[in-house]
């Protein structure tokens, strides 16, 4: 599985389509991370403040439709995270049918993400 964060709202604005995020136009895939601990260190430095509730999409590599690459974080990964960690990027729209599970990012007191909790 590898792990895809989306706000709510944005993952049901269009459910009978592909998930077409900003950042594949912006950067020419999709951004998703190798595991849940990455996920985290991902969602603590780059979506503290994104809406909530947050969403980590897990999905089955196989079933993609768009080809995903594994690729190293380009300037350099978040904290906590080694340099040499590699990120699977998707490119091309998500099949909605590649999601295997869906599960709400937790937060401790002070707002950091902290965990993972099945919503499906």
């Amino acid at each position: 599985m590898i792990y895809h964060v989306i706000p709510l709202a944005e993952w049901n604005a269009a459910p009978d389509r592909p998930y077409s995020p900003a950042s594949l136009t912006e950067d020419g895939f999709i951004h998703c991370s190798p595991d849940e601990e990455t996920t985290l260190a991902v969602v603590n430095a780059f979506y503290r403040t994104a809406p909530r509730p947050l969403l980590a999409l897990l999905l089955d590599e196989d079933r993609l439709t768009a080809k995903c690459e594994w690729e190293a974080a380009n300037p350099a990964p978040p904290p906590g995270v080694a340099e040499t960690s590699l990120f699977p990027h998707v490119f091309g729209p998500l099949n909605r049918d590649a999601v295997a599970r869906i599960q709400e990012i937790a937060w401790d007191s002070e707002g950091r993400a902290v965990g993972l909790t099945d919503v499906s």
